[in-house]
């Protein structure tokens, strides 16, 4: 029998079933939508992050509600890791009075201030600076707390990016930037949108972020990762750090279909990477290393979460539709 790996000595039983539960809460959720999706009863548009849950969910075990949090059009995992309200984030996406936003944002604006995460956002790389905002305001009230910035790469191309991470160097702001590289801006690979050898890590780096590059598929290893720099960030003020995690989407960019089909990318790319599923990873490491796991309570873990995906969708389903009038509320422009 193999000792455990040294990077997981701190990872007790507890927090094994926490990661899993997270992960599968994740996975079975983007999958219910994907079910549910094509009875029209859902009308807003969406964007899953199944085969993503490795990141997200070792960010769960690491945070409090007093650190923040904010993320892109791809968010339910980042919410739900956040400890978002899983029947007010469905709702939200059926488009209810209950839904998180009121229902008038829909799975793209999604919102939950009672656990730090500050929202999510449509555009691509617009809730970026809301991140370093945030980050700002910590260090002026001098708390020890961290600011998550979740990103895709396709936002490494956007100005508010460097903006905001060249303004989080130059004030030592208390923020991650958590890119997960999914290798694809919607059907676009790395290839057709930055220059040939280029690299987001070094590229952070340069504008004099600390960076680490990490496998964002081991839910242990991105744990660890996350675990140490965010120690690093509240006990010795070491930041801002940018961390570029490699993983993959398995369904299309937008919707619940798969699109291995359209040729942007090939059967075979989608096959490798599907083979190092997150949930399966861990599966396979908690039988390899932690012996004293017992393995039953994945399946406790597993029907727990199944039923309470079943109430948050039956809620959703039940609960009523905003007024008209809803439209016009909290909505701020400027006058002319």
């Amino acid at each position: 029998m193999k000792e455990p790996k040294k990077k997981s000595k701190f990872l007790d039983n507890q927090k094994l079933k926490d990661l899993f539960y997270m992960m599968k809460k994740i996975r079975l959720v983007e999958e219910r939508i994907a079910l549910e999706y094509p009875k029209n009863e859902i009308r807003c548009p969406t964007h899953l992050s199944i085969g993503q849950e490795g990141v997200p969910a070792a960010l769960s075990i690491v945070l409090n509600n007093a650190d923040y949090a904010v993320s892109t059009h791809r968010g339910h995992a980042h919410y739900l890791s956040k400890g978002g309200n899983l029947n007010k984030m469905i709702a939200e996406i059926y488009g209810k009075k209950s839904g998180c936003s009121g229902g008038k944002g829909g799975s793209m604006h999604l919102i939950d201030k009672d656990v730090g995460f500050m929202g999510t956002s449509a555009i691509v790389g617009n809730s970026i600076p809301v991140g370093v905002g945030l980050g700002l305001a910590l260090k002026l009230n001098k708390t020890k707390n961290v600011s998550c910035i979740f990103l895709g790469d396709g936002a490494i191309e956007e100005g508010s990016f460097y903006e905001s991470l060249n303004f989080a160097v130059l004030k030592e702001l208390p923020v991650i930037f958590i890119c997960e590289n999914n290798l694809y801006s919607v059907y676009s690979p790395l290839s057709v949108r930055q220059p040939k050898n280029r690299n987001i890590m070094d590229l952070a780096n340069s504008i004099g972020a600390h960076t680490y590059y990490a496998d964002g598929n081991d839910v242990i290893n991105s744990y660890t990762c996350l675990d140490s720099i965010i120690s690093k960030i509240k006990s010795e003020d070491i930041c801002p750090w940018f961390i570029e995690f490699e993983t993959y989407r398995w369904r299309e960019h937008c919707g619940y279909q798969f699109d291995n089909d359209l040729g942007y990318r090939s059967v075979e790319e989608y096959e490798k990477w599907k083979k190092r599923d997150p949930i399966t990873l861990f599966e396979n490491n908690l039988k390899e290393y932690f012996a004293d796991f017992d393995l039953s309570q994945l399946d406790q873990i597993t029907d727990k979460v199944t039923s309470e995906i079943d109430v948050a969708f039956e809620k959703a389903k039940k609960d009523t539709y905003p007024e008209k009038t809803e439209a016009f509320k909290n909505i701020y422009s400027n006058e002319i």
